[in-house]
């Protein structure tokens, strides 16, 4: 069987009834299986046991909150996506969203059409590569998902991979926040979001960890280029 052939499977938890059911009549209507759990304890053991290949979680959860299970997710060693549901939209939010480990979040009120465009973005089929992306001392494994910089092993979350990767696709070329947008998140943003902005600052935390010089270059007005200093 190939990887091709697979129906991935989405872990839901969330503690509104209501709403998880929805979401996973949506999902199994797209094609994709799917598994309900009703508040973190539980989400985080089917998390462990069945690995799905994505998680939604809300951000509010009985007992706990969706923070501390992706924090408690990704201190077990899980590096499956997960996208939070969330009410708020503030820089605060987007910042704890990455911080717990999360890679992506959706707006309430949920939206049908839209959360499936991003699931979809998320579920696209692996393709295999032993190709990497390198730039100076830096480089991205594409199989592996990992980035090296003189050496040191960086781990990323999906969106940030995502994003270094275009960058390192076009070095040297300045990317307007409009093409990054486009061409990482694939979906139109309401309003005035700096959610790239977050994303960059914890990309170049990541990448600077050791005191390496600068890569990704902040071009005031336009947006980012890859580039040495």
């Amino acid at each position: 069987m190939s990887i091709a052939d697979v129906t991935p499977c989405v872990l839901i938890v969330e503690t509104d009834a209501a709403l998880a059911n929805h979401v996973s009549l949506d999902l199994q209507e797209s094609g994709y299986d799917t598994i309900v759990a009703h508040d973190a304890h539980m989400g985080l053991r089917q998390a462990i046991e069945k690995h799905p290949a994505l998680i939604v979680v809300d951000r509010l959860l009985d007992g706990d909150s969706g923070l501390s299970f992706c924090h408690n997710l990704r201190t077990s060693g899980t590096r499956i996506p997960v996208l939070l549901l969330m009410a708020r939209d503030a820089v605060e939010d987007r910042v704890a969203c990455i911080e717990a480990g999360a890679d992506d979040y959706f707006l309430k009120p949920y939206r049908s059409e839209e959360f499936l465009k991003l699931v979809k973005l998320y579920l696209k089929p692996d393709i295999p590569s032993t190709e990497q992306l390198k730039f100076g001392d830096l480089v991205l494994d594409l199989a592996t998902r990992q980035a090296l910089r003189n050496g040191r092993a960086i781990d990323l979350t999906m969106k940030e991979y995502e994003l270094l990767k275009y960058l390192m696709e076009h070095p040297r070329e300045v990317l307007t926040r409009e093409q990054i947008l486009e061409n990482v998140w694939g979906y139109d943003f309401v309003g005035e979001s700096n959610v790239i902005e977050v994303y960059i600052r914890y990309l170049r935390l990541k990448i600077e960890d050791e005191g390496e010089k600068r890569l990704i270059q902040t071009v005031r007005g336009v947006g980012y280029v890859l580039r040495e200093s």
